[in-house]
């Protein structure tokens, strides 16, 4: 099972590209910015993650991005990334970032984006993995702040497939960016928001994702379990889940494999993803095989949740169906 999880086509969905910055990495750009870390070597700074909950995670999460400083920062950031990837097959990515971080630290949008995108162009020409690019707000920071970035995107509009919403979730609902949701959907943008594991009020933060910003997929999710009415609903709008085993696991001290089955008995659109794989040590193929061992899941459940990834991804229907059809092929071929 795990040879088979490990050499099936796969797609991922929801990863952070700050989150992929790897300890050895982080230290190699430190040096070259004089940037001070807090921690004298990379394994010292693997034995920091210390995470509990959401705020623990964010302390340590936004301190390791200020060696982030020109756009062979990015470049390097996410080229890592997508070369880690698909030695991992995913074949197609759509990658979360937070410009919010970079523009709050003197770092330029242009800088930011131009740094990740010519790594998203070389890696899709050098090593076939194709990947789209998703604007992140920072709920903590106020909704002007996210609608001047959703400006500052504009020119770069042909970059961005969506936008999102991350980061602490207390006393910060979806509702509060209503407006910049609103003209990122008239810009033809994709919608997502996170509704991370067992936050406050997290069911009608669900509830204001579907019914008032009306979004296009949720990340994470897995509370609207807790409710029928929002199960039905994001049935019915067909809405995917993205959620992710290992980061919640240092939630909920589990990789919610029996929330992930009672998604699949519900024939809800759960996708499995590895969220910062680079803080959690997972990446998307450690996420899918321990997630396999603890919830046993067969390999029929397995291949429905990879597939529910390209279903549910921003992609033209002739595309999508390529890369279904290039999973069914390597099902049938192990099989």
């Amino acid at each position: 099972m795990q040879h088979f999880i490990e050499k099936m086509p796969k797609a991922e969905l929801h990863v952070h590209l700050e989150g992929t910055l790897e300890p050895e990495l982080s230290f190699a750009l430190a040096n070259k910015n004089g940037v001070v870390l807090a921690y004298e070597t990379p394994e010292a700074l693997v034995a920091a993650y210390d995470f509990y909950d959401l705020p623990s995670f964010l302390a340590i999460y936004y301190a390791g991005m200020n060696v982030l400083v020109e756009e062979d920062d990015f470049y390097q950031l996410t080229y890592a990334y997508l070369v880690k990837a698909r030695s991992q097959e995913t074949i197609y990515a759509e990658l979360f970032f937070d410009p919010q971080a970079h523009t709050s630290r003197g770092v330029s949008f242009d800088t930011v984006i131009t740094g990740i995108h010519q790594a998203q162009v070389d890696a899709e020409k050098k090593l076939g993995i194709k990947s789209q690019l998703i604007m992140c707000f920072l709920r903590e920071m106020s909704a002007e702040s996210a609608m001047q970035h959703l400006e500052l995107a504009k020119p770069y509009r042909n970059l961005l497939v969506g936008v999102g919403l991350d980061s602490d979730e207390r006393d910060n609902p979806p509702i509060k960016f209503y407006d910049v949701f609103r003209e990122a959907k008239a810009m033809g943008l994709k919608l997502t928001m996170h509704c991370d594991v067992n936050q406050q009020d997290s069911l009608i933060h669900i509830k204001q994702c579907i019914s008032d910003i009306q979004v296009d997929r949720i990340d994470h999710g897995i509370n609207s379990l807790e409710s029928e009415e929002l199960c039905e609903l994001i049935k019915d709008k067909k809405l995917g889940l993205t959620v992710c085993p290992v980061s919640n696991q240092f939630v909920v001290q589990s990789l919610t494999s029996v929330e992930i089955h009672k998604m699949l008995k519900k024939d809800m659109l759960v996708t499995i993803n590895s969220d910062d794989p680079a803080y959690f040590r997972a990446y998307l193929n450690e996420n899918l095989v321990q997630l396999q061992k603890e919830g046993k899941f067969s390999q029929e459940q397995i291949v429905t949740l990879v597939g529910n990834a390209f279903k549910v991804a921003w992609l033209d229907d002739a595309t999508q169906n390529g890369y279904l059809q290039q999973l069914q092929r390597y099902v049938s071929e192990h099989s």
